[in-house]
């Protein structure tokens, strides 16, 4: 089925970065259908042309191509495999393409089940932030071979600068949660290099700019930890989206039988801020934990609201958590006694730190 402008398009979920993508395919000439669970984020869309469908099924019913970019994996598996789901309401021949982060197996299955139909469906998870898809710079993480995604390559090239072929169902998620796995490493990184600067006496952004250009650097480093340095919190990448992701990685690592430290630390972080009502704010925002409580109060967390039970669970034995919201012991060593506290507020009784995510995900 190669395409043409003639092709019909449906996408499904025009948020952060579902509306810039399908803004490219439909700038692109193609007749566009979108579907989201809150209208008023696709008006934009429909004001360029776009046609609205009340739901995922009517928005797929005539569509040769189907993009979908959701939250999570249970939102993936209701939108495919649920009784009037995508595999169904898909007609023969259509191509379905899932640019959420998922989970690798689901992947596979929503493939499985698409073939069956004499459909087609590929994992095609993407990197580059809400910059990348605003830009139509995108990088694709295709979970397929280069000919089985050929017929739909047009499209994927509106909104992509490099598209790398995994070679199967579920290769682009695993794909995609290392390049999550690195970037939390780098944002805690950065993270932890803000508040060791401050805490120096050192100009901040001297400071990063200097460790930029070194083999400190990184891309985080260059796009976020600006906005952090400004208390610019607003999300490019929501906070609750990459915690999912760490989730993910963490539950396949357990799968396949390894331990990814640098990552369960960086989950135990952004759980942490995830719980005190940090889920909505762009990743960046993990450089609040290191600062005092009328700092994090100003953007929006209320430290009240951390679960003290849980992290009890974890091994909590000295009172001490990440933000110094208590005064003593803090992610950012804002406190005295910080002792055998320790970054995440996750310690355990033979002194590590933040190595155990806990078995909720």
């Amino acid at each position: 089925m190669p395409t043409t402008h003639r092709t019909k398009v449906a996408f499904i979920g025009t948020g952060i970065m579902g509306a810039p993508i399908a803004g490219h395919i439909l700038d692109a000439g193609y007749d566009l259908t979108v579907n989201n669970r809150t209208k008023s984020k696709a008006e934009g869309l429909l004001a360029k042309g776009a046609h609205w469908a009340d739901t995922p099924a009517q928005a797929a019913a005539n569509a040769d191509v189907i993009f979908t970019m959701l939250g999570y994996p249970a939102d993936v598996e209701d939108v495919y495999l649920s009784t009037d789901g995508l595999v169904r309401a898909a007609k023969k021949g259509a191509y379905l393409v899932d640019l959420t982060t998922s989970s690798a197996q689901l992947a596979k299955d929503i493939h499985d089940a698409c073939e069956v139909e004499d459909k087609h469906a590929f994992d095609c998870p993407v990197t580059g932030g809400d910059t990348g898809a605003k830009a139509g710079t995108l990088t694709l993480i295709v979970g397929a071979k280069e000919s089985y995604a050929a017929p739909v390559l047009p499209i994927l090239q509106t909104f992509s600068d490099k598209i790398y072929y995994m070679g199967g169902a579920g290769k682009g998620q695993t794909a995609k949660l290392c390049n999550q796995v690195s970037l939390a490493a780098c944002m805690v990184g950065y993270a932890d290099a803000m508040a060791l600067a401050e805490q120096g006496g050192l100009d901040v952004a001297q400071t990063l700019d200097m460790v930029s250009h070194g083999m400190g650097g990184s891309v985080a480093m260059d796009r976020l930890a600006p906005k952090s340095l400004d208390g610019d919190y607003k999300p490019g990448f929501l906070v609750e989206h990459l915690r999912k992701d760490l989730g993910l990685a963490l539950a396949q690592a357990e799968d396949t039988d390894i331990t990814l430290p640098g990552a369960e630390t960086a989950y135990t972080l952004y759980d942490m801020l995830y719980q005190i009502g940090g889920a909505r704010l762009g990743t960046q925002a993990i450089s609040l934990l290191y600062q005092d409580e009328v700092t994090c109060t100003a953007a929006g967390l209320d430290w009240s609201k951390l679960d003290v039970e849980d992290l009890a669970d974890e091994g909590e034995k000295d009172g001490h958590c990440c933000g110094g919201h208590g005064g003593d012991g803090c992610c950012g060593g804002h406190g005295e006694g910080h002792g055998d506290g320790c970054c995440g507020g996750h310690g355990h009784e033979d002194g590590h730190c933040c190595h155990h995510h806990g078995d909720g995900e």
